[in-house]
C-alpha cells in the first residue's frame, strides 16, 4: 500500500496540489511552518494515491512510498 508523506517545511502554500486533487483530499492546515506558511494536509480516507499532488508540487512537498519503507511510516 502506498503512503503519502507531507514534508511540511517545504510547503509554500501555493495551492497547486489542492486545485488538482481529484478527490478533494488535500487542504491547508491551521498551523504554520517555520517560514510562516500553512502547510497542506492529506485526508487519508479520501486520498486514492493517484500521485497528482506529487506531480504538481514545485517544491517537493510530497513523498510517496510503500508502507514499511524509510520515511513512509505515519
Amino acid at each position: 500500500m502506498d503512503v503519502i508523506t507531507v514534508k511540511e517545511e517545504r510547503c509554500k502554500e501555493c495551492g497547486l496540489c489542492i486545485a488538482h486533487c481529484p478527490n478533494e483530499a488535500i487542504s491547508f492546515s491551521d498551523k504554520l511552518n517555520s517560514a510562516g506558511y500553512r502547510p497542506v494536509e492529506v485526508d487519508d480516507a479520501k486520498c486514492i494515491k493517484c500521485g497528482i499532488c506529487y506531480t504538481m508540487c514545485p517544491d517537493g512537498v510530497y513523498e510517496i512510498s510503500q508502507k514499511g519503507e524509510s520515511g513512509g511510516e505515519n
